[in-house]
């Protein structure tokens, strides 16, 4: 497995795709490498499906391939129990896993049960980070019930921050836990920060993360304010984008557990797309930008979608497919 460690930008067609311009062999395991290789594709049933080119990210210690093994008593660390218990269930990772699992709070034969059980591991630790490849991010608190944010949506994020102005109005859609917004917030401070769910369960996770944003429960726009109509910068949003027929083959960890709303995207995966095309114009000032996440190969039709709401479109492309729209308001 390698990992990219510097990126440059070029233009094809209208689209920005990441070029590798370095690469070294793979350095960095965390527990969100588990979410990358097993979701990195909307698709993704396996972890030969694109795992090759998944970005790694740091959140707690590095480990190396090289790094020599640390053999350890099972009488005093209970990590051996842990990564026994965690791989006969089938973690990839188990002693990544096992290593914050023993440093969380509470009762480790209850956390590794519930992980055992196939509860997303930052349900479990309460907590995910969202950072670029070097590690600059943030730390979201995430709760039961909310959709985990992937590491791959970093790609999201970075694109909204290049078009954020000082001071600009950000809309986030789809929030969950409000992770893109936290991470703009980080970036520019004096950003003014709506986050919105339909979830109530998601727009409280959002609140904890976004003390100073207006979070908001509802439908995409229905709630926001009408004062915010032309007046905002930057429009961005996670939407689910899984095909309905591809979510019965999703890992169980994600079906069984996130809920179906924050993965199924109708029959071709964008169906909240077009309505969020559909009606972006109206809230966006002149110049201002609207950003989804999506698959590659729903590019096309996504274009199309902005283009028939007379947004200036153009795209990012990373090399694991995933791919970030932008729709300009003229």
């Amino acid at each position: 497995m390698w990992c990219l460690t510097t990126a440059a930008t070029r233009m094809i067609s209208g689209r920005s795709r990441w070029s590798i311009a370095g690469t070294e062999p793979l350095a960095v395991l965390q527990h969100a490498i588990r979410i990358e290789v097993r979701l990195g594709d909307p698709s993704a049933t396996s972890l030969r499906d694109g795992a090759g080119k998944r970005r790694i990210l740091l959140a707690r210690r590095r480990v190396t391939c090289d790094s020599p093994w640390v053999a350890s008593d099972s009488s005093t660390d209970p990590r051996t129990d842990t990564v026994t218990a965690l791989r006969a269930a089938g973690c990839v990772y188990a002693e990544e896993e096992a290593a914050l699992l023993v440093a969380a709070d509470g009762d480790l034969d209850v956390l590794v049960a519930r992980r055992v059980a196939g509860e997303p591991l930052e349900w479990i630790l309460g907590w995910a980070d969202f950072a670029d490849e070097t590690g600059d991010g943030v730390r979201v608190v995430v709760r039961p019930g909310v959709f985990v944010p992937r590491a791959r949506t970093i790609e999201l994020a970075l694109a909204a921050d290049e078009v954020l102005p000082e001071g600009g109005v950000v809309v986030e859609l789809c929030c969950g836990s409000g992770a893109v917004s936290a991470f703009l917030h980080a970036r520019t401070p004096n950003a003014v920060l709506y986050a919105v769910d339909v979830d109530p369960v998601a727009a409280a996770c959002a609140r904890e993360n976004l003390p100073s944003a207006t979070v908001l429960t509802g439908d995409l726009f229905a709630p926001l304010p009408g004062e915010l109509r032309g007046a905002v910068d930057v429009l961005v949003a996670n939407t689910p984008y899984v095909p309905s027929a591809v979510v019965p083959l999703l890992p169980p960890e994600a079906r069984d557990h996130e809920p179906l709303h924050t993965l199924d995207g109708g029959p071709d995966g964008l169906r909240l797309l077009r309505r969020i095309a559909a009606e972006a114009p109206q809230w966006l000032r002149p110049g201002g930008t609207v950003l989804i996440e999506i698959n590659e190969s729903q590019y096309d039709a996504a274009r199309s979608a902005f283009e028939e709401a007379g947004l200036v479109t153009s795209g990012r492309i990373d090399p694991d497919g995933t791919t970030v729209i932008l729709g300009q308001r003229a």
